[in-house]
């Protein structure tokens, strides 16, 4: 998501999604939807992660900031975890994910999580579709940068003989 990238007018406004999928059930699913040649939004891009329990939700929270309007996490379905509770700890962090964000005035409807088996190709292509025409009803995010706090001044230079001899404050 480029920060030179123009946004289109409100008429011509297309969303733009960053998808977090597990490398084992949701990306291999998109993959399947793609060597399927099944038709969806071209609006999603793609970040493969080994595990959706890796999702830190501060990456959520900076691909917001960065100009994405929407974040899609996809999982294995629970229970069919690689690494057991993986996604269970997606699911934690997603609750409290979804709280911060209405406490910052961001609408639910632009974090989705779904659990997504390796074989639903399909199930790909139908939430990548569905998610962006309701990101299309909402229109942009407006989720601003932080602001990066000035400089400081560089701290005045002690004179080791007010240190001390051992070189401590």
């Amino acid at each position: 998501m480029s920060k030179d990238t123009p946004l289109p007018s409100a008429e011509g406004f297309e969303p733009r999604i960053v998808a977090f999928f597990c490398n084992w059930c949701t990306y291999t699913a998109s993959d399947l939807a793609g060597t399927s040649r099944m038709q969806y939004a071209p609006n999603t891009r793609v970040i493969r992660v080994m595990c959706s329990g890796r999702i830190d939700p501060r990456f959520v929270l900076q691909t917001l900031r960065e100009g994405a309007d929407g974040v899609l996490l996809g999982g294995c379905r629970p229970g069919d975890c690689h690494y057991q509770s993986g996604n269970y700890k997606c699911l934690r962090r997603f609750k409290l994910l979804k709280r911060y964000l209405a406490q910052m005035g961001v609408e639910n409807e632009r974090v989705r999580l779904e659990w997504i088996a390796a074989s639903e190709g399909d199930r790909v292509q139908k939430v990548t579709n569905e998610m962006v025409e309701q990101i299309r009803k909402l229109g942009h995010c407006r989720l601003e940068q932080i602001p990066r706090p000035e400089t400081e001044p560089a701290a005045e230079t002690h004179d080791l003989e007010q240190v001390g001899a051992g070189g401590m404050i």
